[in-house]
This record gives structure tokens, sequence and C-alpha cells, in this order.
């Protein structure tokens, strides 16, 4: 494969589209000063009537979440079978951006190593901070094929993975490109369905998201199995069931933070990805739909571990809702831009997920207490039927999509999870918490996930480990 020049750097997006423009700009502002001015008058005219519109508000809001994942239930499907192998199989980049990750390295080379696809077609990046000099020992000491190289990046801010991809990209002229984590395993067959996909797909495909399925650590010792299970099921349902219906509906989605595969003339178009967003995949879902182009999924699929403990998931968790918010936050600066499709999707995805998480813990408190003081004093609570209503909708359709995506992700969903999955949504709202106070105080603070090689390697088609 012919590699000639390097093209020119790239940055990232135009700052009216960058979380690194803190704040809010003047339309963000007068709307929020417009809506608080409203919401004092009404609290002092009339009070009652604003507390029950917006309880009533947020019932209708989470009536219409239920209905919406039901409805992606019955519109989703499995991705259609891969299309027949490309004729002319386009050069294709490979990156792993790598931080404090001198263990992994082994394990990451050997995955990378056994994709199938040409070796002459390919290019590879493990790309390491120049301050991580541990990694970037193992990585030149680990045997590797030839077409996968160590990129050492430059010292510059902010030090996270998007920038990182961001220098790996720059090296990129043409062609294919997809990004992987140091614990994943994609299936190797993903390359070749990725490239048949875009050469028979429409011409403003711009990028594919391949499932992520999440499996049970190999070393029981790490095995979490309240967090595992429960972490297992919210990937099955995004992965399997969410983004394929707002796909087969044409709309975008937050990608995946990997086993995304984009044209890299396209994502050079958009500035790549965001430095300054700590979930820079679901932003970049968003600026490609911005500019006209469409997102895909497909069916080969990548296999992670979950994060393990309470002390490992939290960080991660925050950091995904404080990207959340700031992707929100920049996308709405121009939400006319969008489209009213566009828009009506970052609402059912991000805005979403953010309320949902916020609200979950209080619902839950406020339920148990109801249901305990009627238990005690012997009398039924007096509960509005459209309460209910909302109540078994998000429950039942939470649970139904959870079923769905982990039997098309063949993950385990039995009646336990279904039971105790209120305590895990109440989690998300310690991490909504944890998230509003990072964005105010470390917007661009990267709470790394820390990663353990899988030994001895697990066999995630039969679930048993080797003899």
């Amino acid at each position: 494969m012919h590699h000639g020049s390097d093209p020119l750097p790239v940055t990232g997006p135009p700052p009216s589209l960058s979380a690194r423009r803190r704040g809010l700009d003047a339309g963000q502002f007068t709307a929020l000063l417009l809506g608080l001015t409203g919401l004092a008058l009404a609290a002092i005219t009339t009070p009652d009537a604003l507390v029950w519109t917006i309880i009533h508000g947020l019932w209708l809001l989470f009536l219409a979440a239920g209905l919406w994942r039901v409805a992606a239930v019955a519109i989703s499907e499995h991705a259609p079978p891969a299309p027949p192998p490309a004729a002319d199989l386009p050069p294709y980049a490979v990156v792993a951006a790598l931080r404090h990750e001198a263990a992994m390295i082994p394990q990451i080379v050997a995955r990378l190593s056994r994709l199938d696809y040409p070796a002459d077609r390919l290019r590879g990046f493990l790309v390491i901070e120049a301050d991580d000099g541990e990694t970037i020992a193992a990585a030149h000491a680990c045997p590797r094929p030839d077409w996968l190289s160590v990129l050492v990046a430059p010292p510059g801010a902010p030090m996270t993975k998007p920038r990182a991809l961001n220098i790996a990209l720059s090296r990129v002229a043409g062609g294919l490109v997809t990004v992987y984590d140091a614990e994943d395993e994609p299936d190797p067959g993903q390359l070749h369905e990725a490239a048949a996909r875009f050469a028979s797909g429409p011409p403003r495909l711009a990028c594919l998201q391949a499932p992520l399925r999440i499996r049970p650590a190999a070393d029981p010792a790490r095995r979490r199995p309240f967090l595992d299970r429960q972490f297992a099921a919210e990937y099955a349902a995004l992965f399997e069931v969410i983004l394929p219906a707002l796909a087969r509906l044409g709309l975008p989605f937050p990608l995946g933070g990997t086993s995304n595969h984009f044209r890299v003339d396209v994502l050079r178009q958009v500035g790549g990805w965001d430095p300054w967003n700590v979930t820079e995949d679901a932003d970049l879902g968003y600026r490609l739909w911005r500019r006209g182009w469409r997102l895909g999924v497909m069916s080969a699929p990548t296999w992670e571990t979950p994060p393990g403990d309470l002390h490992t998931w939290l960080p991660q968790r925050t950091r995904w809702l404080k990207g959340f918010m700031q992707t929100w936050l920049v996308h709405m600066r121009r939400p006319l831009s969008l489209g009213w499709r566009g828009l009506l999707s970052l609402h059912l995805t991000l805005a979403l997920a953010l309320v949902a998480a916020a609200l979950h813990a209080g619902a839950l408190a406020l339920l148990l207490g109801l249901t305990i003081s009627a238990l005690i004093y012997g009398l039924a609570p007096a509960t509005p039927p459209l309460a209910v209503l909302v109540l078994i909708a998000g429950a039942s359709s939470s649970w139904l999509s959870a079923w769905v995506g982990c039997r098309r992700a063949g993950v385990p969903y039995g009646l336990r999870d279904m039971l105790t999955a209120p305590l895990y949504w109440s989690l998300l709202s310690l991490a909504f918490v944890h998230a509003l106070w990072r964005l105010v105080r470390q917007p661009f603070a990267w709470d790394k996930t820390p990663h353990v090689p899988d030994k001895p390697a697990h066999d995630h088609r039969t679930g048993r480990q080797p003899a």
C-alpha cells in the first residue's frame, strides 16, 4: 500500500461546533432567561397550576419515551446480511489510542493482527502520548504486523482520546478508517463487511457503527455480576435496538466510542473529532448529519468487558453523561440547522438520557416512600392513573428493549436482571450529579477507564474458558 505524503493536520471542528467554547451563547442565554422569568411569574401567580403542569409534563415525557422504546423494538432488526465483498478493496486505516495501557499492548496487537483484510491495503497506528514511556516501550517491544506502527503523539492540550485520533487521522490520505479501544476484540471480518456496505450503500453514507457487545471478564475475581449484567443489557438495548431503529429511520445517532468505520475524506471534511468533547463519538454523529451525511449500522460485532466495580463504573458513566451535556449544549447553539429530524433524534438520545438519569433515583425513592407509607398506615396511595400508566410503560419498555437487545446480542437477561434494573437506573442519578459538577469545575477532564488483559482468552462464542 502506497502511503505517499501525509495530509494536512486535523484539528477538530470550528469553534461554533466545539465544546472548547464554554458557557451559553446569546441565543441560549436569552432562552434560559425567558424560561426562568416565565417560571418565576407562574410560581408567584399560579403556583399550584405550575406544579401540576411540570408533573404532567414529566409524565407525558416519560410516556413518550416508553412508546419510543417500544416502537424502536418494532422498527429495529438485525443489520441486513453483509453484501458481497467489494471488488476493489479500499485502503483501510486502523487506529487505537492508548494511554497507560502497557499491560494491554500484547492483547490488542494480537486481536488487531487477526483482522481479515489484505495487509497491503492496511495501515494501523497505536497512538500513545509522549509522556507515557511505559506504554511506548511495551508497544515497541511487542511483535507487530508490518502494517501496524507506533505513533507517539506530540505534547499538547487537551490530552484526550479525540486529540490522539486526530493526530492519527492527519497521517491517513484516503480510503476508510476505524477506531478501536485497548480492550476491544473486533470480529475479524468487520473491515470486509464495512468495505462492502460502503461500496453498495447510498452515496451519502459516511459512517457505519458496529454493535458493541459485553461479555464477562475472563478472570472470575474481576466479575461483578450485578453491574456486569446490567451494563451488558444497557449496551444491548442501545446497540441492538435503539441505534438500528434510528438508522432504519434515516436519523442521526450518537456513535459508540469504538468500532465506527468512516470514509476518510468525509471525516477530514468535518474536522475529525472534537478534542475538547469527552464523548467525541456522540458529537461526531450529529456533526456528520449537519453536513448532509448519513449513518448506518452493521452486523459484525466488537466484544468488550464491563468496567468492573462501582469505583471504576462511576467515573466512566460520569464522563459519558458529562459529554452528553457538552454535546447537547454545543448542538443547541444552532438547533435549526439540524432540521426537525436531527433535532428530534438529538432529544430522543442525549436529552432523554440526561433527563432520565437525573430523575431515576428521585422517582424510585418517591415510589418506595409512598408504598411504605401506604403499608404502614393501611391506606391506598392516591396515585393518579396517568402516573401509574407512565410507571408501567416506562419500566416495561425498558425491560422489553433490554430483553430483545440481549437476545440479539446473545447475552443473558432474566427475571432477576429485570427486578434489579431499577437499582442500576438509580445509580445513573449519582453519575448525573457527578457529571454536572464536573462539567462546571473540570469540563475537559478525561476520566479514563483502567483495563486489565483477558487471561486466559475468553471464547465469546461458547462462553467457556479454554482448557
